[in-house]
């Protein structure tokens, strides 16, 4: 049985995304709501992110639309790294950020301080395993970027715990769009 899952993944920028309406966001979504739709069905009840731009915020949306479409018991939690974590992103980021904090079910910070050191990062992907019974994680190790961090941590725990990480491929990525042309093109 599955209550708790993290989700997190590539920013925008390490998928070359600077819009937030790009066709590319449509994509990630939907494999993130395929992950959370399969989860549902084992008892998910809460989904924890950081509060990254990117994967997280899109996920945060995507639970947004399953408590729309009638899973109105899925909660979101948003626990940051550190106390203002977007304290020096851009106006628009800022504001999507604060959109989906807005709306969540829980906010709080790992540590209660503001930025001091990298280990913070860490300190926020341990907690975030510990708090959840698995990990949805957009990453491609064919693609490195900010994530292999996390998903280095979560292989280091899964030989501890019983603990599940359900990786999203570029590979997922090109199923969907496949399926969209094909669904385009009557098939």
């Amino acid at each position: 049985m599955v209550k708790v899952t993290t989700v997190s993944g590539y920013k925008p920028f390490e998928l070359g995304i600077f819009k937030k309406d790009e066709q590319a966001v449509t994509y990630i979504k939907r494999a993130i709501k395929k992950q959370l739709l399969s989860l549902l069905d084992e008892g998910l009840e809460w989904v924890l992110i950081s509060g990254q731009l990117g994967t997280e915020l899109w996920a945060a949306e995507v639970v947004y639309e399953l408590q729309v479409e009638g899973f109105e018991h899925l909660q979101l939690g948003v626990i940051t790294p550190f106390l203002n974590v977007e304290g020096n992103w851009k106006e628009d980021n800022k504001e999507w950020y604060e959109s989906i904090v807005a709306s969540a079910d829980y906010v709080d910070a790992v540590s209660r301080k503001p930025y001091e050191n990298p280990n913070q990062f860490k300190m926020k992907n341990i907690f975030h395993l510990s708090k959840s019974d698995c990990l949805i994680l957009f990453y491609d190790t064919e693609k490195e970027g900010s994530p292999k961090y996390l998903f280095e941590e979560a292989l280091n725990y899964q030989n501890k715990k019983n603990y599940s990480i359900h990786q999203i491929s570029f590979y997922d990525i090109q199923l969907i769009v496949e399926e969209d042309q094909m669904t385009q093109d009557g098939f």
